[in-house]
């Protein structure tokens, strides 16, 4: 595995090499005829080899566009293997776009079309691999175990049940050393600066001693990438705060497996069946194929959904102005994965004012506008969270994104309600189909779990289905009692 900026010279050559490498090998006269006569739509293009000037300018502008386009790539950060191949098939598919853009402006030295859909066909498979082929792990077998904490007592005790090297520990100097470093000055990592006489402390704690004290918390992400960790081992005192969440957040958005101490699993989700002190984390419950799919399966329900209900939005719109003061739109901040949070978006359909975090039905409010009511009973009023899902904030399918303060109410009521953390939130879901709302937590959650532990594409789609005939089911109901009021 390279680091540093011997990644930064490895992975720029090899774009070179492989982006000079496509361009030979997509303008030879064999695979020009072959391409030119047996693939559809490209069969009507004349079959075009450059030579001499024209193969150089083509070579170089390829270089310069591809070589361009991967800048980010370039930085060694742990990514996982499905972030990469997305990332630097993106970055391919920009240099594609700028090269085909170039060309349409300037005809003196454009690739033919052939070419550029040849080349940039074998670097959207080529690159994307390269990637994640210099990122590899280390084949001499070894894992390479890093603990993270705020709680030197944990850190100690479960340090002899695992069963690897471990490389050290980041945790607050500070934190979990009691009153022998009252007196110290601040450290920048949120805890104290530890001198000689501090580090005596640590005297009673015999494989505390052993292990190397890499940082404080805010190098964990540094640590990853320094150490090519393989596991994280969590040694926090409180399992529900924001750090703990905030770390597993790190080891899944770089690929890196998580362990806790199993008095935890309650807070976690954890693999079925695990046994022992320390216990496996879900930080990626499903594999990446089914991740892949739910991602094509949102990106174009969202796009058809915002292109169809275009012109009803508009409608929407005017109504809401025409109705009562305010904003069109109304945003509230949601809670994502592992505590994260986005501003989720929503037509207006109460009168603005202040709002309580405690769950309640649409009867009891008073607040709810003519229009409003009718977008709360036919859901339309849902509508705008379709860019949501566009932009991969949300899912079309999954637990049901909370408001910030009312999680606070739904874990008094749920302890376990962080487990439904591990996964996107949803436009809709399991508990949504069977009329579980927030008012009954714990039922809720029983939901949100049983449709995290059997997702996949054909029980999202299950569940879409049946979520479109309700609300259609709603919208009927809703046009007959406008009937009879008449």
């Amino acid at each position: 595995m390279f680091t540093g900026w011997r990644y930064r010279v490895v992975s720029a050559l090899g774009v070179v090499t492989l982006t000079v490498g496509a361009v030979l090998a997509a303008n030879h006269e064999l695979s020009q005829s072959l391409f030119t006569t047996y693939v559809p739509v490209f069969n009507r293009l004349e079959l075009t080899v450059l030579s001499g000037e024209g193969l150089y300018w083509a070579i170089a502008l390829s270089v310069l566009a591809v070589a361009g386009a991967l800048v980010p790539l370039y930085k060694p950060q742990p990514r996982r293997v499905l972030d990469t191949v997305f990332l630097a098939q993106q970055r391919v598919l920009v240099a594609a776009f700028a090269l085909a853009t170039l060309g349409y402006f300037n005809y003196s030295y454009r690739l033919p079309r052939a070419t550029l859909v040849m080349t940039f066909g074998l670097l959207s498979v080529a690159i994307p691999g390269w990637f994640v082929w210099i990122r590899r792990r280390p084949t001499d077998g070894s894992e390479r175990v890093l603990v993270v904490g705020d709680d030197l007592e944990q850190i100690e005790e479960i340090t002899p049940s695992i069963d690897a090297p471990v490389l050290g520990y980041l945790c607050p100097s500070v934190v979990g050393v009691r009153d022998e470093l009252a007196s110290l000055e601040p450290a920048a990592d949120g805890g104290v600066a530890v001198d000689s006489a501090a580090e005596s402390t640590g005297v009673g704690r015999p494989h505390l001693e052993s292990l190397d004290r890499i940082g404080g918390l805010s190098r964990l992400e540094d640590a990853l990438l320094e150490f090519d960790v393989d596991t994280v081992v969590l040694a926090f005192r409180h399992a529900d705060r924001a750090e703990f969440f905030g770390a597993l957040d790190v080891c899944h958005e770089h690929g890196v497996d998580a362990k806790v101490h199993r008095e935890y699993a309650d807070s976690v989700l954890v693999s079925e069946g695990a046994v022992g002190e320390l216990v496996d984390v879900d930080v990626e419950p499903w594999d990446p194929l089914d991740h892949l799919g739910k991602r094509l399966f949102d990106v174009v329900f969202a796009g058809v959904g915002m292109v169809a209900f275009a012109p009803l939005m508009g409608v929407i719109a005017v109504a809401i102005t025409v109705d009562s003061p305010g904003p069109v739109l109304y945003s509230q901040d949601r809670t994502a994965g592992f505590g994260e949070t986005f501003p989720v978006y929503k037509f207006r359909t109460m009168i603005p004012e202040g709002e309580s975090a405690t769950p309640s039905d649409d009867e009891e409010n008073d607040r709810i506008t003519r229009v409003g009511c009718v977008l709360r009973r036919t859901h339309l009023d849902e509508l705008p969270q379709l860019w949501s899902i566009f932009v991969g904030d949300m899912s079309v399918v999954g637990p049901r994104a909370a408001w910030t303060e009312e999680e606070v109410l739904l874990e008094a009521d749920a302890p376990a309600w962080r487990k439904r953390w591990f996964v996107k939130p949803g436009l809709t879901g399991l508990a949504q189909i069977n009329d579980v709302t927030s008012t009954a937590p714990r039922e809720k959650l029983r939901y949100d779990l049983e449709y995290i532990r059997r997702q996949s594409f054909w029980f999202d789609l299950k569940i879409v289905v049946r979520q479109i005939w309700g609300v259609l089911e709603d919208i009927w109901k809703t046009l007959r009692l406008s009937q009879r009021d008449e």
